[in-house]
């Protein structure tokens, strides 16, 4: 059976103190409430990471994450944190290609593919975001730009490899805009990403694939997009930031 997982992506949010909080709240109520069969991954900026992996400790079912990482090994890259630096501070996910990456700092899947090979070479969990801008939802050509994007960033792995790949689907048009796809229209879409998967890689590696969901997705909502068969999980932005919201979700399945 493929992983359950709800990644919380902090973006560029939260000093010291309140992370710190929000990360102690998590924890006590992912317990607490005797979460079970999902994996909550932790996302904080790069100053975080080390006191949030301290504060998760040895907690089973919660796993600490990079919003991203270099595309080189080492070197004089100034600003830059590698994935082999990540991985040395616990760090079991990273994810790549957010449509913020890709939009504000011009991140090409071509790029994208060197930051997954990175990853994966260190030992991480690349979480792959694919998606679609609202001009291109509204042309039609949806499905074909996003299948694009996997094969130019990931098709090019070998099966070992593409198995320990996490896909996130980003609806662009639907992240912090209130607007949220329908748990139809997430279905479709995901179900569309797995077949592609299995073109090149097969129906079981395809199966097994993890594919998250990343358009606002809420307590009022994830329930029913967690309901559908090819939607494993989710990666949420501004509701990750509160943890009953986050934990609630983390309970949608």
């Amino acid at each position: 059976m493929r992983k359950k997982i709800v990644a919380g992506n902090w973006k560029m949010n939260m000093t010291f103190d309140e992370g710190q909080k929000l990360t102690s709240e998590i924890v006590n109520m992912y317990k607490d409430e005797a979460v079970k069969d999902v994996i909550a991954v932790l996302n904080p900026p790069f100053p975080h990471i080390f006191p949030v992996k301290k504060l998760i400790g040895a907690t089973e079912g919660i796993a600490l994450g990079s919003q991203n990482c270099s595309d080189k090994d080492a070197g004089a890259y100034t600003g830059e944190v590698s994935a082999k630096i990540l991985a040395s501070f616990g760090v079991q996910y990273v994810i790549l290609g957010h449509s913020e990456r890709r939009e504000y700092f011009k991140e090409n899947n071509e790029l994208l593919a060197e930051k997954v090979k990175q990853a994966l070479a260190n030992g991480l969990t690349p979480i792959f975001c694919c998606g679609e801008s609202l001009e291109i939802r509204t042309a039609g050509t949806h499905e074909p730009n996003v299948k694009f994007q996997l094969t130019e960033s990931l098709f090019g792995l070998s099966p070992e490899d593409f198995s320990k790949v996490v896909i996130a689907y980003e609806p662009i048009w639907a992240i912090g805009t209130g607007k949220t796809a329908t748990a139809d229209q997430a279905q479709e879409m995901h179900a569309a990403l797995r077949r592609h998967i299995a073109s090149k890689y097969g129906k079981e590696i395809a199966s097994e694939t993890s594919i998250l969901y990343g358009g606002s997705a809420n307590p009022g909502n994830a329930k029913e997009l967690f309901s559908k068969p090819d939607v494993d999980g989710g990666l949420i932005g501004g509701a990750s930031l509160k943890s009953r919201d986050f934990i609630d979700i983390i309970k949608s399945f």
